[in-house]
């Protein structure tokens, strides 16, 4: 079974293989049922894919699991790598897709915590005092869209710069600035109606 090639993830092997053979030839070998083929991508690329992981779910434990859960999924798709991009470029796509339906799940499941990772001034977010506000801050941004309240928790829960948000949504810089624009504005509103509503001013 190819979990079995995954499964000492990340504890591997260190060892210098000279990557003689091109990861375009270990993909072509894979697709052919070669279990060791895939095992040596595992091993090229397995720091890869742990750090972007890491970067997403910013917890070892969850890091470990993603990345395992990448190379998983990047088994079964195999078959359509067509080799218009480079493997480690392909492999930084799947992974990245799998923690973002990752953190789509817990957002749903109201597991995301919201709290910002990078320096931001007072046009970023709106102003938070107390725990008490921060908690229906996140509960605010669980009421945008999906695609707003995910590059929301990506760049303010994880730390995750505006060109890793983009390379993983696979859409130009510029389009997510736009987004993250609209995104500010629409969480403010529904922020200001929510202390409204809840006597806050």
């Amino acid at each position: 079974m190819i979990k079995e090639a995954v499964s000492v993830f990340p504890a591997v092997s260190e060892a210098e293989t000279g990557q003689e053979v091109s990861d375009l030839e270990l993909v072509g070998q894979a697709k052919s049922g070669d279990r060791d083929a895939f095992s040596e991508l595992v091993r090229r690329h397995q720091h890869l894919v742990f750090n972007v992981s890491y970067r997403f779910m910013r917890d070892m434990t969850q890091a470990e699991d993603m990345a395992q859960e990448s190379f998983l999924k990047a088994y079964r798709l195999l078959k359509g790598f067509r080799g218009d991009c480079s493997f480690r470029t392909w492999m930084y796509r799947v992974t990245s897709s799998v923690c973002l339906t990752e953190l789509n799940r817990r957002k749903r499941r109201g597991e995301v915590e919201f709290g910002p990772q990078h320096d931001t001034s007072a046009e970023d977010t709106p102003e938070a005092g107390s725990s008490d506000l921060l908690e229906h801050i996140r509960r605010c941004v669980h009421k945008l869209s999906e695609r707003y309240a995910t590059i929301m928790t990506l760049y303010y829960l994880n730390g995750t710069s505006y060109d890793e948000i983009a390379e993983a949504m696979e859409i130009p810089v510029g389009t997510l600035k736009t987004w993250m624009f609209r995104a500010r504005k629409q969480l403010r509103r529904i922020v200001e109606k929510e202390l409204a509503y809840n006597g806050w001013w």
